[in-house]
């Protein structure tokens, strides 16, 4: 045992230099051979990383502008139109917003005053600057238009339009298309049978207590076209009621739409009665006491109907035409 012991290590001892040298060997073999392999070609070459370290940019906020502003400062150069609220420009204490236990928000930051209209580019001293600039474009008023009685007879039609400006993806509103002319039934300068036939064409558009014709047009798209549409329908009743029709002719009295006492036979009777035994040179019954009086009650009793008052109306005429004077004893 002891023998075999000591061939073993004799063995190990003789055999270690030759494996140590064979390792060497093939570990440098190894390392030739990676030498010779062929180089990778690299069409699109890396790029390298660089790391650098950013700097951080320190932005130098000049100071607010109320800070630096003389007291004389010329107000309506610093806000001359209408914009948002700005807290730098504007040197006043200003407050707006509500906080739950807390102070009312200051104006630095304060989107309740930037998102409501202001009206700090018209001060006095702007719109006295704006109207010293516009006084070169006025002119005079004209000679004989002031009052309003005289505008009406010099310019009687009266073109009634509305633009609307509100918050929308479209600036056209549907109502502005809406065109109406207004102008006073006098100044038309029609007879009796011309204004007779206008209100009957007119039917509701005409307002007896104003004296005033009005007339609506919506159905065109555009203004323009609507304000065209009621000019000619004012000019196209206008002349409608100018027409006579050949059949008007054959009319009686019993035919006629409304009973008008200056046609009847009533006007007729009463200037002869008046002026008997002479016969009657012309039928002018203005000279005739208490006349227009009855001309208006005899009118409101066929034309309106009768009733209690109408009646009534009627007999006082007619007493103080024949001048009589009863004397009522209850």
């Amino acid at each position: 045992m002891l023998l075999l012991k000591r061939g073993c290590e004799v063995n190990f001892t003789q055999s270690l230099p030759k494996t140590l040298k064979f390792l060497a060997m093939y570990s440098s073999a190894s390392e030739l051979n990676e030498r010779e392999q062929f180089r990778v070609l690299e069409l699109y070459p890396r790029k390298k990383n660089f790391t650098q370290a950013k700097q951080k940019e320190r932005i130098n906020i000049p100071p607010p502008r109320t800070k630096e502003m003389p007291v004389d400062q010329d107000w309506p150069s610093v806000w001359p139109g209408a914009r948002t609220f700005h807290p730098a420009s504007v040197p006043l204490p200003l407050r707006q917003g509500y906080q739950e236990k807390g102070v009312t928000p200051s104006k630095y930051a304060n989107t309740e005053l930037m998102k409501i209209p202001n009206f700090l580019h018209l001060t006095p001293p702007a719109i006295r600057r704006h109207c010293e600039a516009l006084k070169q474009f006025c002119t005079e008023w004209p000679i004989g238009l002031e009052t309003e009685e005289k505008c009406m007879k010099h310019f009687p039609v009266e073109i009634i339009t509305s633009d609307y400006c509100y918050s929308s993806p479209t600036i056209r509103d549907p109502l502005a298309r809406i065109v109406s002319l207004r102008i006073r039934m006098s100044s038309l300068h029609l007879d009796t049978h011309a204004k007779d036939k206008l209100l009957r064409l007119l039917g509701n558009k005409y307002n007896p207590d104003t004296d005033m014709i009005t007339i609506t047009a919506d159905r065109c798209p555009t203004k323009k076209q609507n304000l065209e549409y009621v000019r000619y329908l004012l000019t196209a009743v206008y002349h409608e009621s100018w027409r006579i029709e050949s059949w008007e002719a054959e009319k009686s009295e019993a035919d006629m739409e409304y009973y008008d006492w200056d046609t009847s036979p009533s006007r007729t009777h009463l200037v002869t009665l008046y002026k008997w035994p002479e016969p009657p040179t012309d039928y002018d019954y203005e000279t005739i006491p208490h006349a227009t009086e009855y001309k208006i009650a005899v009118s409101d009793l066929i034309n309106n109907g009768e009733d209690q008052y109408s009646v009534n109306k009627y007999k006082e005429a007619v007493k103080n035409l024949l001048n009589l004077k009863c004397d009522n004893k209850g």
